[in-house]
C-alpha cells in the first residue's frame, strides 16, 4: 500500500488534490482511500489530508503516520509543521517552492522535488495573486515524482473535478509536470 500524506493550508486545495488523486488512480483500477483532517477551519489554517492507493482493497480507516511520500502546498509549514514526521526513509518530500534543493534543509536520506506550483498556478490564474490556488500543479508535479498515476489519466480526473478553469487547471498540471526538479 502507498501513503500519501498531504499538507496545505485552508483554500489551497489540499482535500481536493487528495480526492482528485484518489479519483485518477481509481481510474487506474487502483483501491484507493481518501480523507481529511481539520484542526481550525479557517482559510490559511493548516489542513491535512490523506491518500491511500493499493492493488487490493483498502481496509485502513486510521490516518497516515509512516507515508510513503509529503506534499507540502506551502513552503512556510516546514517550519509551523512537522511535515517530515514518520515519513519512510525511502520516502519522497514533494515542496511547491522557488528554493533550490540545497537550501531546503531536507535530510539527503529522502528524495526530494521542487516545484514552483505558485507561480505556475499565478500564470494559469487559478485564485488570485494573493491566494493561488496550487492543487492542480501540484498533482501534476507529484505525477512525475511518483509514477503512481500517469499525468493523462491525472489531468482527466482534474478536468472532472474542476469547477471551473478546467483546461487552465489541467494546463497547470501539464506545466508543473514538465517543470518539477527531483534530488534522488
Amino acid at each position: 500500500m502507498i501513503e500519501i500524506r498531504f499538507h496545505g493550508r485552508g483554500g489551497q486545495g489540499a482535500v481536493v488534490a487528495s480526492n482528485i488523486l484518489a479519483d485518477a488512480a481509481f481510474q487506474e483500477g487502483k483501491s484507493v482511500a481518501s480523507f481529511p483532517f481539520f484542526g481550525v477551519e479557517r482559510r490559511g489554517a493548516p489542513v491535512t489530508a490523506y491518500t491511500r492507493i493499493d492493488d487490493r482493497p483498502i481496509r485502513i480507516k486510521s490516518s497516515i503516520y509512516k507515508p510513503n511520500y509529503v506534499i507540502v502546498m506551502d513552503q512556510t509549514l516546514l517550519k509551523a509543521v512537522d511535515v517530515l514526521a514518520g515519513l519512510k526513509d525511502d520516502g519522497a518530500i514533494l515542496v511547491n517552492t522557488q528554493r533550490k534543493h540545497e537550501e531546503m534543509g531536507i535530510d539527503s536520506r529522502f528524495k526530494l522535488a521542487t516545484v514552483n506550483a505558485t507561480g505556475i498556478a499565478i500564470k494559469h490564474k487559478l485564485g488570485s495573486r494573493e491566494a493561488p490556488i496550487v492543487n492542480s500543479a501540484v498533482l501534476g508535479a507529484f505525477a512525475k515524482v511518483s509514477g503512481l498515476v500517469k499525468i493523462d489519466t491525472l489531468v482527466t480526473a482534474i478536468i472532472a473535478a474542476a469547477p471551473s478553469k478546467k483546461e487552465e487547471n489541467a494546463l497547470a498540471a501539464k506545466d508543473a509536470y514538465a517543470e518539477t526538479v527531483v534530488r534522488q
